[in-house]
């Protein structure tokens, strides 16, 4: 049908533009497509490098385009947006994927497996359900608030109006106030036993795979960031040092730099969003445990706080958590408790 080499590929919910070159760049075609439509044309394209920018249903489409032989590269679509000539539109956007995708400094994005997005859909599906319990929790906190009733922080004293509301014997409250915030308790509680459904399945894949049982040997990871991190990184070798890592993390400092002199300030915090505040969380948990048993935690995080604040030793604890994690992940070893001298 068409000598192509390279095909660019917007993708959209429903509609699909395809723009194709030779080996020479030469522009052979630009297709406009439906989404019943995407398959069955590349089927009739001879095996071709096909650029997609990664976005929303971009690993199903790389996993169907590689399936029917084709060469599948997904692409960070803040790296392709350089490419686009003057307008943006659905076709200047195809055509400048088919430029970004032959560039020889290119950054690509590992293609996912159906298991590594359904370990993130159950993360993902958790998180959700946790910020609508802590909105509905800050909810009931304000409502009780507003007939000075106020509880202590923490789950403690969650249940302690749960139990207040529950009380429908007591003259505590207002008949009308009860009823209004029932529907909360009911909702915090349903909300709370789902997320428990979720922790389950983390946890029952956690246990069935090595990989993430060896990363929970870190101090401060857990299934729950362990089993993250085994969904996210597809191939650990398109990082190249564990500084590399840390830095697609956003867990280094940002630069300024020019004429020589370097300029260093806050972190970054590009990057997986989710995967930095678990390693953070998880940092400070590490933290509290080498002040009380130094020899139980991460080498140096005890001399971490002697020089540093609380939250930037975290920070910096994190940083190198993430370099310990693509250490492991690189030799395939597990977390050594290196003892004291």
């Amino acid at each position: 049908m068409y000598d192509v080499s390279t095909v660019g590929l917007d993708i959209a919910k429903q509609i699909f533009h395809a723009h194709g070159v030779d080996s020479a760049g030469s522009v052979l075609f630009r297709k406009k497509l439906r989404r019943h439509e995407v398959l069955g044309f590349f089927s009739q394209l001879p095996r071709c490098l096909v650029g997609i920018e990664a976005c929303a249903t971009s690993h199903h489409w790389a996993r169907q385009l590689r399936a029917i032989g084709h060469e599948v590269r997904l692409m960070p679509a803040t790296y392709v947006k350089p490419y686009v000539k003057r307008q943006k539109n659905d076709a200047a956007d195809a055509e400048a994927i088919c430029e970004a995708v032959t560039r020889p400094t290119m950054r690509f994005v590992p293609i996912k497996s159906e298991e590594q997005q359904g370990l993130l859909m159950l993360h993902r599906g958790r998180e959700l359900l946790i910020r609508q319990r802590t909105m509905t929790i800050n909810a009931l906190r304000a409502h009780l608030a507003e007939l000075g009733i106020v509880a202590r922080q923490g789950d403690v004293g969650v249940q302690s109006l749960l139990g207040l509301v529950r009380q429908e014997g007591s003259d505590s409250l207002p008949s009308m106030v009860r009823a209004a915030l029932l529907p909360l308790v009911h909702q915090i509680e349903q909300t709370t036993a789902k997320i428990s459904a979720f922790d389950l399945e983390i946890q029952v894949w956690h246990r069935q795979n090595e990989t993430s049982r060896r990363l929970a040997s870190v101090p401060g990871i857990g299934p729950i960031t362990a089993s993250a991190i085994i969904a996210t990184i597809t191939d650990v070798s398109t990082f190249r040092r564990g500084r590399e890592f840390s830095a697609w993390l956003g867990l280094v400092p940002r630069q300024s730099s020019s004429g020589g002199k370097d300029r260093l300030g806050a972190i970054t915090k590009k990057g997986d969003a989710y995967l930095r505040r678990l390693l953070v969380v998880g940092a400070l948990s590490a933290l509290r445990v080498s002040r009380t048993n130094e020899s139980r935690g991460i080498p140096g995080a005890a001399r971490l706080l002697e020089r540093k604040p609380y939250k930037l030793a975290a920070i910096a604890l994190a940083n190198k958590m993430a370099r310990i994690v693509w250490a492991l992940l690189t030799t395939g070893e597990r977390f050594k408790l290196q003892p004291r001298a």
